[in-house]
């Protein structure tokens, strides 16, 4: 699975799956990373070319690098978040 970071595709900003013709970003990461995630509704409804892709909420790095864009938290924080959310919550990031 990936999701479509390339404004050029009709998938833009879209799950998609593998192999895939323009530039994705794959959901699998080897550091792990990638085990959980949430995808935030950023420029979904409706997606607006070169305004944003792959907004996600996923499990940091051991050392907490920086992000390309994502929100990053260690996987005990997001499993607990996982238990507090549904589909009608609302994440403000400040």
């Amino acid at each position: 699975m990936g999701w479509c970071d390339d404004p050029k595709s009709k998938s833009y900003n879209k799950l998609i799956r593998l192999p895939f013709e323009y530039n994705f970003e794959k959901l699998y990461k080897t550091n792990n990373t990638y085990d959980i995630i949430l995808v935030l509704n950023f420029n979904l409804n409706p997606i607006r070319r070169n305004k944003g892709s792959a907004i996600f909420i996923h499990v940091a790095k051991k050392n907490y690098n920086k992000t390309n864009g994502c929100i990053a938290v260690s996987k005990k924080d997001l499993k607990e978040i996982l238990k507090r959310i549904n589909r009608k919550t609302i994440i403000n990031i400040i």
